[in-house]
């Protein structure tokens, strides 16, 4: 056994829907591919509850509306200006109208709520883009106040956690982030193809790619000392890997991409690190039943990890709170305070 403080094992989920790919897919969508969406969640949250293992689910904001009019009705006064029109979700709506079986979930969402261990996020109202441009920070300011407002009138929650729509972090912005209630926020990992992720190219998804089979970067775990908080910003928990889709073409590829993984909670897990693992429930629409029969083989392994080096399960208001626990006692000390 490490005689240091366990690792912990955090898992975030850009819960979205449409809402997150609209504007990569247009009318091309099928519905069948969110339709099982919708009955893997549940199986996801059972899962997690039998094995007591926490996450934190980040929403879109638009999620939590009943219908077209409950959405218009916490829809901001000033939506993002962006200057490419086709990213901004209140054009879609406008130009395409809104389904249910798509753009709506408050079912879905109550039963994360209801869910022992898992919280509610925020992955903004409208799949924000804050580093898209013709936005503003006002704009951004009232897209997180919309969230906050719609998540408290519907389930009596202040959201505490934030993830960044397409991992698009802009600096500037976390300020807003605070100011608005949000006190934790996934960073990216902190190799160089997951900075800048508003600037693609092919090097940047090439090596991310690769990254996911074979180690090209540095590790993906870290110590929690590596997460430090600045005055007047959220404390930023990073990520480390993302959970990619099954592949409908290449067991070998699965297999490779699991135990890479796998190693990787292990090593954290001997280590006393942070292993921060996340994913889009819709990655499992393709394929329901393989895709959580890998989710399955991660549970096991992370109980194997638990029972031998005491590795923790943790979402990121839990382990935001511990560092911030940490740090207080630490100040206490430093002052002479026991």
């Amino acid at each position: 056994m490490n005689p240091k403080a366990p690792g912990v094992f955090v898992i975030s989920l850009d819960f979205e829907l449409l809402w997150g790919i609209f504007d990569k897919v247009g009318e091309s969508y099928q519905s069948e591919y969110f339709a099982a969406t919708r009955r893997v969640i549940p199986e996801m949250l059972d899962r997690f509850a039998k094995n007591q293992l926490e996450a934190t689910w980040a929403t879109v904001g638009m999620l939590f509306a009943e219908n077209e009019e409950e959405w218009k009705a916490y829809c901001p006064e000033s939506p993002p200006t962006y200057r490419n029109k086709r990213l901004s979700a209140y054009e879609w709506a406008q130009k395409h109208g809104l389904r249910p079986d798509v753009h709506f979930a408050p079912e879905l969402i109550e039963m994360i709520v209801r869910t022992p261990g898992q919280e509610l996020g925020s992955h903004s109202f409208a799949h924000y883009y804050t580093l898209v441009r013709g936005q503003s920070p006002d704009q951004f300011r009232q897209d997180l106040q919309a969230s906050q407002k719609i998540a408290f009138d519907k389930f009596g929650l202040r959201l505490k956690s934030l993830v960044f729509p397409r991992n698009h972090i802009n600096e500037l912005y976390l300020p807003i982030c605070l100011e608005q209630g949000y006190h934790y926020v996934r960073g990216n990992p902190k190799n160089w193809y997951w900075q800048e992720t508003q600037h693609e190219s092919f090097s940047k998804k090439f090596f991310r790619s690769a990254d996911c089979f074979f180690p090209v970067g540095k590790r993906s775990s870290y110590p929690l000392s590596e997460i430090r908080s600045f005055p007047e910003e959220p404390l930023i928990i990073p990520a480390s890997r993302i959970l990619r889709p099954y592949s409908q073409t290449s067991t070998s590829l699965n297999k490779t991409r699991l135990t890479r993984i796998m190693d990787e909670m292990e090593f954290a897990a001997k280590n006393a690190q942070v292993y921060h693992l996340w994913w889009h429930p819709h990655n499992f629409g393709n394929n329901p039943v393989a895709s959580l029969k890998e989710l399955d083989r991660l549970i096991q392994k992370f109980i194997q990890l638990q029972e031998t080096y005491g590795f923790q399960s943790m979402n990121m208001k839990g382990l935001g709170e511990k560092l911030e626990y940490m740090e207080g006692r630490l100040s206490m000390v430093e002052n002479g305070i026991r």
